[in-house]
């Protein structure tokens, strides 16, 4: 939109206070230019602004099931935990609010899901607008991408894929829903509950915080979800890859270390819980055979952030608490609907060590050679990532001292991961650590790298290019 526009001497000083909103974005423009942003605070204040503006339309009494406004604070959490597809809640998203509340939610899960990136895209070229190369660049950031080009085109294909899927999960949704809720409000359920399920959301509207405990055996809907949050969280990169190349062997190596350890996660968190709670008997152990299978593998896929729950979280045993925390902290893969440190980056961390294990100098693997850059920055994102749950972790246990050491761990982790299981309820921590969950979703969601190089400045060419002599540190 301005970039036919040369500035204020185009318009004359005599139409400047006619033209001041176009001044202003000019300014704000001049302003981006010289600061030299890049995509990445674009995207963090993108997010941001959505969210914002979630947690106002929020505070309608129109969105109030009630008709009474809810506090913005409790709205500012909501949305907050919406876009940053998290799914811990502190009020009943069922019963709190209205259809509009419900709608709302809904276009901040899909907005917080596709990245805000997507929908301006979209909306710009259904206006005929072409792409700068910075826009382009902001494209390729919000998606993860290393090339730069056919960015559009990877964010239509991406928006429609999400969408099909999306609608195939609703339909199979509908087939338990509309007989149990008719057909209007039956088909809303299962539009929302998929939407939620592929962005990896959690957020449901059966009330009374029951998640999908109400199906906890029904094989059609815990089936549907599972498959739903799988098909979001492997990423729209790989699943772009896999439905292109057809054939493992034939796959990029990103595409194959997202498999290899997602589905590695999957099974190993399946293996895990089903041993540990076996005998529960407020998780799994009233359960039949097969009921046992079907929560277990339920669980483990929910752990990589899907954010619903079958089983009690809360009754769960300490040591599932403590392995489920992990397992949350690793999250998703790269340019998924999901949160995270990421599959690949923990792929590459067990690489690393293998590596120094066998006293070797580099990472091979799939017969391909892994960069020492990205080595490096895969252990910063680790190191971040432990150290914000570290210190959410130790803050909780100082605000909240009455909940148990390894539940506050658990919420935690949940929101540096952007999964959203609660062993303690959110809505039942205080005003101080809700505010401090609240920055924990948004730094998950935005990446702890990404918020840690926010704050930091470029290195001069002249500080990169001194080199000063080596020396020894003893370390082991």
């Amino acid at each position: 939109m301005l970039s036919n526009w040369k500035g204020p001497s185009s318009i004359g000083e005599k139409d400047l206070k006619t033209n001041r909103p176009r001044f202003i974005f000019y300014l704000a423009r001049r302003l981006y230019r010289r600061s030299g942003f890049n995509a990445l605070p674009m995207i963090a204040l993108g997010f941001a602004g959505i969210i914002l503006l979630g947690s106002l339309l929020l505070t309608l009494p129109v969105a109030s099931a009630t008709g009474a406004r809810v506090p913005w604070f409790d709205t500012l959490f909501t949305s907050t935990s919406a876009v940053c597809v998290t799914g811990l809640v502190v009020r009943d998203t069922g019963t709190a609010y209205s259809t509009f509340g419900h709608v709302v939610l809904l276009g901040l899960i899909q907005l917080g899901g596709l990245g805000f990136m997507t929908f301006a895209t979209l909306i710009f070229r259904a206006m005929g607008r072409t792409f700068s190369m910075r826009e382009r660049m902001i494209m390729r950031e919000s998606l993860n991408e290393d090339d730069i080009g056919g960015m559009v085109q990877m964010v239509q294909w991406v928006a429609r894929s999400a969408f099909t899927v999306e609608l195939v999960g609703a339909l199979l949704f509908s087939i338990r829903l509309i007989p149990i809720y008719g057909p209007v409000k039956g088909a809303w359920f299962a539009l929302f509950h998929a939407v939620s399920a592929f962005c990896n959301a959690g957020f449901d509207l059966f009330g009374g915080g029951r998640s999908l405990t109400g199906f906890s055996g029904d094989v059609l809907m815990n089936l549907t979800a599972i498959a739903l949050v799988v098909v979001g969280g492997i990423g729209f990169s790989t699943l772009h890859d896999v439905l292109k190349r057809r054939s493992f062997r034939r796959f990029r190596l990103h595409t194959k270390l997202v498999l290899v350890s997602y589905g590695a996660l999957l099974l190993g968190g399946f293996v895990i819980v089903l041993a540990l709670e076996w005998s529960n008997p407020a998780t799994l152990g009233p359960l039949s055979f097969g009921q046992k299978l079907l929560a277990a593998l339920f669980q483990s896929v929910t752990l990589r952030t899907a954010g619903f729950n079958t089983i009690d979280q809360g009754a769960l045993r300490d040591a599932t608490k403590l392995i489920g925390g992990f397992m949350m902290l690793v999250g998703c893969a790269p340019a998924s609907t999901g949160g995270g440190v990421k599959v690949t980056t923990m792929a590459i961390m067990v690489l690393t060590v293998r590596m120094v294990a066998r006293g070797e100098s580099c990472i091979v693997v799939f017969d391909r050679r892994i960069d020492r850059a990205l080595i490096q920055r895969t252990v910063a994102i680790v190191c971040i990532a432990v150290a914000v749950a570290f210190i959410d972790v130790c803050a909780l246990s100082l605000l909240e001292p009455e909940y148990a050491f390894l539940d506050l761990y658990y919420e935690c982790v949940s929101a540096v991961g952007t999964v959203g299981i609660s062993a303690v309820g959110s809505a039942n921590l205080g005003v101080v650590a809700r505010l401090l969950i609240i920055i924990t979703m948004y730094i998950g969601r935005i990446g702890p790298l990404s918020m840690a190089l926010l704050f930091t400045r470029k290195q001069s060419r002249a500080r990169e290019l001194l080199r000063y002599p080596e020396d020894r540190v003893m370390i082991g």
